[in-house]
């Protein structure tokens, strides 16, 4: 039977925390953060199943540009630059299904506040629990506009 777990947590630049830093460790990506001159590369890391940039725009949306301009975007020292929430994916579904379920889930959100998700479903680890599949999802603070 499948376990519920769903948490949700800022990320404040007062808790020493960047979006570009959290984007890239979730995605398991490398990015230049622009405000910092810190390269942040999280290339190695081996429990990213899928990840994708969700948004009502109609244009393809680079990682780093988009948690760059987030962090831009804030000029307060303590700014909040994005919310992020961890779900748990049911080990009971297959890899598309869990994909599908991320997507929708990420999807209400932009339809519903008009921000951007970012999306990144982690398999589990190799030492952890054969069943901890889940997805975290990192959304502007602001309405998306072009």
């Amino acid at each position: 039977m499948a376990i519920y777990h769903c948490s949700t947590k800022t990320v404040n630049r007062s808790s020493g925390r960047s979006s570009v830093a959290a984007a890239a460790y979730r995605a398991g990506d490398e990015i230049k953060d622009q405000r910092t001159g810190l390269n942040h590369d999280f290339t190695r890391k081996e429990v990213v199943a899928y990840s994708e940039i969700i948004s009502n725009l109609d244009i393809e949306i680079d990682r780093g540009e988009l948690w760059n301009l987030a962090e831009k975007t804030e000029n307060r020292k303590d700014a909040r630059t994005a919310r992020e929430w961890v779900i748990a994916l049911p080990d009971e579904l297959n890899p598309d299904q869990r994909k599908d379920l991320a997507k929708d889930f990420a999807r209400s959100f932009v339809d519903r506040y008009g921000v951007i998700a970012d999306i990144a479903i982690h398999e589990p680890s190799k030492g952890g629990s054969d069943k901890n599949h889940h997805v975290h999802i990192m959304l502007t603070t602001r309405k998306a506009e072009l």
